[in-house]
């Protein structure tokens, strides 16, 4: 039987309090993701380098995800099962990414590659502790089809804010008025981001109310139970994954997320090396501006829409409906992006989107109607281990797409050393990359999801079931 706090109506300071920690959640890869260019363009990092970088420790990550599932869903606690985590690590976290960013360029590259690599590792340990906990405190917090649907949008709206502040940093770190370099930029950037961010991380732990679990019959954790532990991990993955739909929204989140960040991380190149000749300088805010106002579109058009169209058609409708808007902006970004003419971009980016903005509202949401099913199936409530799982897949996605990145720059050619009229091919490969790529991970994720079948209606009989079970 589950201990957590259920309600059909959440109060709003909760949801807000929980989307403060996604706020969190977005902010640390948001702007990694920006910081990580200066490690080819400021350090010196080659392309094998800045795959390794992006791979390694997210693939580490992923596989910490599950061990930490079970862990954070078998903790016996008057705190609960997930508070005292999501503190941890946040700490962690905060600390680690500063240290990871005090690169200099006088120790050179091999050294620099393998501090930041293994100060990486620290910082994805405590992204692990915090975030499996996290996402499961969202999935415990209501029982209701559409109020799960809303404290997911809630959540992202305010999380989307990372999207919407990190790419001001490419003005930041590339203004000679704010720092002789970006390499000095991020040094301290990183302290500025880090504080912050960790407070965000740790809000969710103090706001959002829990149970006690001490007498809770949990699997027992200690170190004489160390194999049989992963014994029940390795099932409870089983079992999970023995849910066709739960196959689904983990095979379609992949697509995206991987697909999307695999071109995310080029968007920097592309935009200096295909409309401004390879001049960061003159590129001004245009590289910011892109990132920005897409996030502001996923803010103030997606994320509602999603929200309204997830309650009048259903959440796999909902789905559907806006990565088919996406895919009119991805092709819309191939004919709009016109050298000296960067404002025709706009036009596209409230309908690419759709795609990445829409994914986590409502597949977090379906997420939880997933684990009412576990628990029809199994009499357990393993909020942790979806959660674990779901972000299994897309932790290693994000991995491999930072990997991909640095594969597409040497299929193609790319040497940033060189202006865009000495390697006019290589530009216009990465451009058909950035459209290109995504729209594929797309229209694969929407065949996965075709025949996707909880409905509003099954949701509420497994509620129903359910309700009656623990009455009995």
């Amino acid at each position: 039987m589950s201990n957590s706090i259920k309600s059909n109506k959440v109060p709003m300071g909760q949801k807000i309090a929980f989307g403060f920690g996604m706020l969190a959640n977005q902010m640390f890869p948001a702007i990694l993701g920006i910081f990580m260019i200066v490690l080819i363009e400021d350090l010196g990092f080659s392309g094998w380098m800045w795959s390794l970088a992006f791979l390694f420790p997210r693939i580490f990550d992923a596989f910490l995800d599950p061990i930490m599932g079970f862990i954070s869903d078998n903790t016996k606690s008057k705190w609960g099962r997930r508070r005292q985590y999501v503190i941890i690590g946040g700490l962690v976290m905060g600390l680690a990414y500063i240290f990871m960013w005090q690169l200099y360029k006088v120790d050179g590259v091999e050294y620099n590659f393998w501090y930041f690599f293994l100060w990486s590792l620290v910082f994805y340990i405590g992204l692990t502790i915090f975030s499996v906990p996290y996402v499961a405190m969202g999935y415990e917090m209501s029982d209701d089809f559409h109020e799960r649907t809303n404290i997911m949008a809630i959540s992202q709206w305010i999380g989307q804010w990372a999207w919407v502040i990190a790419p001001l940093f490419w003005i930041i770190m590339y203004d000679q008025n704010w720092f002789p370099s970006a390499d000095v930029a991020v040094r301290e950037l990183a302290i500025w981001v880090a504080i912050p961010c960790a407070l965000c991380a740790i809000v969710p732990a103090i706001f959002i109310k829990s149970k006690s679990t001490l007498e809770e019959d949990y699997e027992p954790l200690n170190s004489a139970n160390i194999g049989n532990s992963l014994k029940k991990i390795f099932e409870s993955f089983s079992e999970a994954f023995k849910i066709k739909d739960f196959r689904k929204l983990c095979g379609a989140t992949f697509l995206i997320f991987n697909a999307f960040n695999t071109v995310a991380a080029l968007t920097f190149f592309v935009i200096v090396y295909k409309l401004f000749n390879g001049d960061a300088g003159a590129s001004g805010i245009w590289v910011s501006m892109f990132g920005c106002l897409g996030a502001l579109g996923t803010t103030f058009i997606v994320i509602p829409t999603v929200a309204w169209m997830s309650k009048k058609m259903g959440k796999k409708k909902a789905f559907m409906v806006s990565q088919f808007i996406s895919l009119i902006g991805y092709i819309m970004l191939y004919f709009l992006f016109i050298p000296g003419k960067p404002w025709l971009y706009i036009i596209a980016l409230p309908f690419f989107s759709f795609g990445i903005g829409s994914l986590f509202t409502i597949m977090m949401s379906m997420t939880a109607d997933v684990i009412d099913v576990d628990e029809i199936n199994t009499g357990k409530r393993r909020e942790g281990i979806f959660g674990a799982i779901y972000w299994w897949m897309v932790k290693v996605g994000f991995g491999i797409a930072g990997a991909l990145s640095g594969v597409i720059i040497i299929l193609v050619g790319f040497n940033p050393d060189l202006a865009a009229i000495d390697q006019q091919s290589a530009v216009d490969g990465l451009h058909a990359f950035f459209c290109f790529f995504p729209m594929g991970g797309t229209i694969l994720a929407m065949i996965v999801m075709r025949n996707y079948s909880i409905t509003e209606e099954k949701s509420k009989e497994i509620s129903a079931t359910l309700a009656k079970r623990k009455n009995e």
